[in-house]
């Protein structure tokens, strides 16, 4: 039982690093131009409402929710 909790854990804390960011996703799909842009609005957009559902989740407010999502929309993006 303890194993499978510490691998529970393992697995919920190396998520967020095995998510590429859009830039990444960008270049390992090989997009250029316009479809990248698009892509790229596409995907910041995407990354946005799911920082600002965490923010929410965690029940973040203020200041404190701005830094979490900015700092989340920074990742996400690649930027």
């Amino acid at each position: 039982m303890r194993m499978l909790i510490i691998l529970a854990a393992a697995a919920a804390l190396s998520a967020p690093a095995l998510a590429d960011s859009c830039t990444a996703q960008a270049g390992a799909k090989n997009i250029h131009g316009a479809a990248q842009t698009s892509f790229m609005k596409k995907c910041s957009g995407d990354v946005k409402a799911k920082c600002a559902s965490d923010a929410s989740a965690k029940n973040l407010h203020g200041a404190a929710a701005k830094t979490f999502t900015d700092k989340c929309v920074r990742e996400g993006t690649g930027a």
